[in-house]
C-alpha cells in the first residue's frame, strides 16, 4: 500500500489527477483556470516534486500569448521554477534526493501544478533558512544571471539587457570603459533609432547576442571560479536579471549549470552566514489567484519575483 509521506494516510497523494493552471486558447489573463490534468509519473532518471511554489516569469506571459511554445517533449503547463518536497525517485536515479527532501528545481514547464517531473540533475537542495516560498524565486534568474555572467560574459561592468531596442541609450549610458552588454531577448522592441555604434565605439564596449539556446557541456567547462568578480546587473523593465529563455537548454547542460551554481553559488545564500544572498519576492498569489499574478506582472508593478503559492506548507 502507497502512504502519502506528507499527510501518511494511505493512498492520498497518490491519485492520477492533479490541479494545474490552463488556458484553452492563447490570449490575455482572463483566459486562465485551474484544470483538473493527469498527474506526471518520474520516468527514469526524474524525481516527482510536490510543489509548494513556483515563480511567475516573462516567459509564462508570452507562453499565455501564444509566443512562445514548450520544446519537443516538455510540459505545457506554465512554470520554469518551482520549490516543494520530494515525492517519488523514479529508475535509475543516482543523485541524493530521498521522499521528504524539500527541493527546488529548474524546469522546462510543468511547474505550476500540484506535482511536477523534474530531472534529478536539475533539483537543488533548499538553502538553510529559507522558506519555499522564497526558494521558488531563485532558479531561473539566478540561474540566467549566473550563466550570463560567467558563462557569456565576464567582466568587470556587465549589463544584462532581456528588453532591447527601447532601452539602448540607458544601457550604454550605464556601460563602462571596456565594459560587456549582454542582450538576451527583445521584450522592448528590436528598433534602434539613434547613434548606438559610434558610442558604444566611445566606450570600447563589447555587445554579446543570445538566446542560451543551442549550448552544451563544453561551454560550462570554461566556467572558473566566480566569487569576488565584479558586475553591474542591470534590467530595466523588472528591476532584476529576468530570465525567459533558459527552458530550452540542452537537460545535460542545464544540469552542469545546477551544479557549478549549487557548488559555487547556493552555500551563499544560507542565512546563517553574515552579508548572505537572498531572492526578493515582491508578491505572494495563491494558485487560484494565477490570472491577477499575470495582470499584476503586465503592469510591471513588481519590483521582485511574483511567486505562487500551491500547496500551503504548515
Amino acid at each position: 500500500m502507497c502512504v502519502d509521506w506528507l499527510t501518511g494516510c494511505p493512498g492520498k497523494g497518490f491519485h492520477r489527477i492533479m490541479l494545474a493552471v490552463h488556458f484553452d486558447q492563447p490570449g490575455g489573463p482572463e483566459n486562465l483556470y485551474l484544470k483538473e490534468v493527469a498527474k506526471p509519473e518520474p520516468g527514469p532518471g526524474e524525481v516527482l516534486l510536490k510543489v509548494a511554489a513556483s515563480a511567475l516569469n516573462r516567459a509564462d506571459v508570452l507562453q499565455r500569448w501564444g509566443q512562445y511554445s514548450p520544446p519537443p517533449g516538455a510540459s505545457n503547463i506554465l512554470g520554469l521554477e518551482a520549490s516543494g518536497h520530494v515525492v517519488t525517485v523514479g529508475p535509475g536515479c543516482q543523485g541524493p534526493w530521498k521522499a521528504g527532501h524539500s527541493a527546488m528545481a529548474l524546469l522546462a514547464g510543468g511547474g505550476q501544478a500540484e506535482y511536477v517531473t523534474v530531472p534529478e540533475g536539475h533539483l537543488m537542495p533548499v538553502p538553510k533558512g529559507l522558506t519555499l516560498i522564497q526558494a521558488a524565486a531563485i532558479p531561473e534568474a539566478w540561474l540566467t544571471a549566473f550563466q550570463l555572467l560567467h558563462v557569456i560574459g565576464a567582466g568587470a561592468n556587465v549589463i544584462l539587457d532581456c528588453v532591447g531596442g527601447s532601452y539602448w541609450e540607458k544601457n550604454v549610458a550605464c556601460l563602462a570603459l571596456d565594459g560587456r552588454w549582454v542582450l538576451y531577448g527583445l521584450l522592448g522592441g528590436a528598433e534602434v533609432h539613434g547613434e548606438l555604434l559610434s558610442k558604444l565605439l566611445t566606450k570600447r564596449g563589447s555587445l554579446l547576442t543570445s538566446l542560451l539556446r543551442s549550448r552544451d557541456k563544453k561551454t560550462i567547462s570554461g566556467m572558473g571560479k566566480v566569487l569576488g568578480c565584479g558586475a553591474c546587473l542591470w534590467s530595466p523593465r523588472h528591476r532584476g536579471p529576468e530570465a525567459t529563455w533558459a527552458r530550452a537548454l540542452p537537460q545535460n547542460y542545464k544540469a552542469e549549470l545546477v551544479a557549478a551554481f549549487t557548488q559555487q553559488i547556493l552555500p551563499h545564500f544560507a542565512q546563517d552566514e553574515p552579508g548572505s544572498l537572498r531572492p526578493v519576492v515582491d508578491t505572494v498569489f495563491p494558485l487560484k489567484q494565477v490570472a491577477e499574478a499575470h495582470v499584476y506582472m503586465e503592469q510591471n508593478k513588481n519590483l521582485g519575483k511574483i511567486v505562487l503559492e500551491v500547496t500551503p506548507v504548515p
